[in-house]
């Protein structure tokens, strides 16, 4: 996401520091868990979140060739893929902890906190299988999964180069209330999603006051990120990151309603597309994330 939005190659013969080794290590980290994130909504639309029974082994085994279907697949390798995100979370700590005197002073704590986050992640995961899938567990799993997506995200702006323009203007505060809004939005759906509140509604009329505060949710949340988008646009001699992060944030949001209607239109009965739909919601949170990181960034360096 990053060098698709920021290219910031280094020049050739120059020999990369400390802290372009872990803002690199940091990118891939986030791709693992935006991916990551995908694959735990295909698990729960596909009904494998209870594939393999037991934790953190799957029928007993590291690799369960006996049981492996589609099902037993997609949960054996969510964990699999979080098991190794939690590896590099602990080497950025390492790497942060190591090259401290090199590094800004914020970044171990910054890496503590991802650790700390990516373990209490690994704990909610075990609970979703002991606990049978409990609602609340759920949503706190995907909760939890996208704060540590925004923190790596929020360490990666932090550590790339960026030129302050001081044309932000109110930009940081906007971008930062619409990133909280889609975070609670992103919530409320995986509130419907681990209650199966819209299936529960259209085929007995329960749960319909779940389902319907995530469409009413939609509302803040669109305006919030077209004015980034519309803010960003009319500033005039604003840093093109963050013009590119505006113009992304657009792309994602028209995106991100196409799917949620297409998913409601259709029931939930087209899995890729509530895949999609959850992959592309967590995309629009980080872009709007780091439209933020970078709007603050700007006002400070340029105060």
């Amino acid at each position: 996401m990053a060098n698709s939005v920021l290219n910031q190659p280094n020049a050739a013969g120059v020999q990369w520091q400390p802290k372009d080794i872990i803002r690199g290590l940091v990118w891939k980290i986030a791709i693992a868990t935006w991916l990551l994130m995908a694959v735990g909504s295909a698990t729960r639309v596909m009904n494998a979140g209870l594939a393999c029974p037991d934790w953190p082994l799957c029928y007993g085994q590291l690799i369960p060739a006996a049981q492996m279907n589609l099902q037993v697949f997609l949960e054996w390798f969510h964990r699999l893929d979080a098991a190794a995100i939690g590896l590099s979370a602990i080497a950025l700590l390492a790497l942060s902890v190591f090259y401290r005197s090199r590094l800004p002073s914020w970044l171990p704590l910054a890496s503590a906190g991802a650790v700390f986050l990516i373990v209490f992640q690994g704990i909610l995961g075990g609970l979703t299988v002991t606990q049978l899938l409990r609602f609340d567990i759920v949503t706190a799993h995907l909760g939890t999964a996208l704060l540590f997506f925004c923190a790596l995200l929020a360490i990666g702006f932090m550590l790339t180069p960026y030129e302050a323009t001081g044309n932000t203007g109110k930009l940081a505060w906007v971008s930062s209330i619409a990133a909280l809004l889609v975070y609670l939005q992103s919530l409320l759906g995986a509130l419907v999603g681990s209650r199966w509140a819209l299936h529960q509604c259209f085929g007995s009329s329960e749960l319909c006051s779940v389902m319907n505060s995530h469409i009413a949710g939609i509302v803040p949340a669109t305006a919030a990120t077209l004015a980034v988008s519309v803010m960003a646009w009319r500033q005039p001699a604003l840093n093109a990151n963050l013009r590119k992060l505006g113009n992304l944030a657009s792309l994602c949001l028209i995106a991100q309603l196409v799917l949620g209607l297409a998913t409601f239109r259709l029931h939930l009965q087209v899995e890729p597309l509530t895949v999609a739909h959850q992959a592309v919601g967590a995309a629009l949170l980080g872009t709007l994330l780091a439209f933020s990181v970078l709007s603050w960034r700007d006002r400070v360096l340029s105060a």
